[in-house]
């Protein structure tokens, strides 16, 4: 999840999602959201986290007035926020402005990205499943306003800004498709969560960790060949240990929290993130499992038609 740092107010245009979707994060209902159309180039954290860091991590909250006078907040909370830039640091492009369209045309690493996600969004299962689940939610998502591809940090892959509703990419270091699937899919997993309830990404860490957790267990970030290219190895619940493993780097990427507050988050939320498998209603180890998941989900409401 990526944040969004001062700029000019963008288009935006409200949804409303289905009665029949559940809430994203256990526990939570679903709640009328905004799916912004964002202009060009954002898991885990910056140009929409900027903005955040800036109104005081309030986004979607009005400030407390009394008389008419908006109340500070206080001073450890303040200071604290002043600390935590939410992962900015790790998305540099989004504090600049956008690039022409020839030099955009120009740069080869631009160009790279953007084939290798036309190509994720027309062939990958994952990929289908999501922008279709998106879609009957009331958060249909489009290329060239959701998507952007960016230079980042070297330590990361790519994030989901939250006040843009933007998946950043990050050109620089994604230099393969199978890597662009996977980036693809856990970003709009992200996008799918911030569509279907109110996620705190700033203030409550449990949200972002269960966020985290769905990320990690169902866009194939761990599937045994990727832990076996890690050169990870187990047997006993070794796809659980690479969820919450992941989860908490992803929180410690994009937060100023200590280890154990990661890990605490993420040990508290996670049997009930990690069992929650919307949109696709099992663990999909392989393509071959999100095509079942597709093709289940497709066939959903004609199911519940019959019933």
């Amino acid at each position: 999840m990526r944040p969004r740092c001062p700029g000019s107010a963008r288009p935006r245009f409200a949804s409303r999602l289905a009665e029949r979707r559940p809430s994203a994060l256990p526990g939570q209902a679903p709640s009328r959201v905004t799916w912004r159309a964002a202009g060009p180039a954002i898991g885990g954290a910056c140009r929409a986290l900027c903005s955040a860091a800036g109104d005081g991590g309030r986004r979607g909250e009005g400030a407390d007035m009394e008389a008419g006078e908006p109340v500070p907040p206080p001073a450890e909370e303040k200071a604290a926020e002043e600390e935590d830039d939410f992962g900015c640091r790790l998305f540099p492009d989004r504090n600049k402005k956008p690039q022409s369209f020839l030099a955009r045309s120009l740069f080869t690493f631009h160009n790279r990205c953007q084939l290798m996600l036309r190509m994720t969004l027309d062939t990958n299962p994952y990929a289908q499943l999501l922008l279709e689940a998106m879609k009957q939610s009331g958060c249909t998502v489009f290329n060239d306003r959701h998507f952007s591809c960016e230079n980042c940090d070297g330590c990361v892959s790519g994030g989901f800004d939250s006040a843009t509703s933007q998946i950043v990419l990050c050109q620089n270091n994604i230099r393969h498709q199978s890597h662009m699937n996977r980036v693809v899919t856990h970003e709009l997993i992200h996008a799918f969560d911030h569509c279907r309830a109110h996620v705190d990404w700033f203030k409550n860490v449990k949200h972002l960790a269960c966020s985290e957790i769905r990320a990690a267990n169902l866009s194939g970030d761990c599937t045994l060949m990727n832990e076996i290219a890690r050169f990870k190895f187990g047997l006993k619940q070794h796809h659980q240990t690479c969820v919450r493993d992941r989860a908490i780097r992803s929180i410690l990427a994009v937060r100023k929290v200590s280890k154990e507050t990661a890990e605490k988050a993420v040990d508290e939320v996670f049997d009930a993130c990690f069992n929650d498998l919307e949109p696709f209603g099992r663990i999909p180890h392989n393509k071959s499992d999100a095509k079942r998941a597709y093709k289940d989900f497709q066939n959903r409401d004609r199911y519940n038609a019959n019933l």
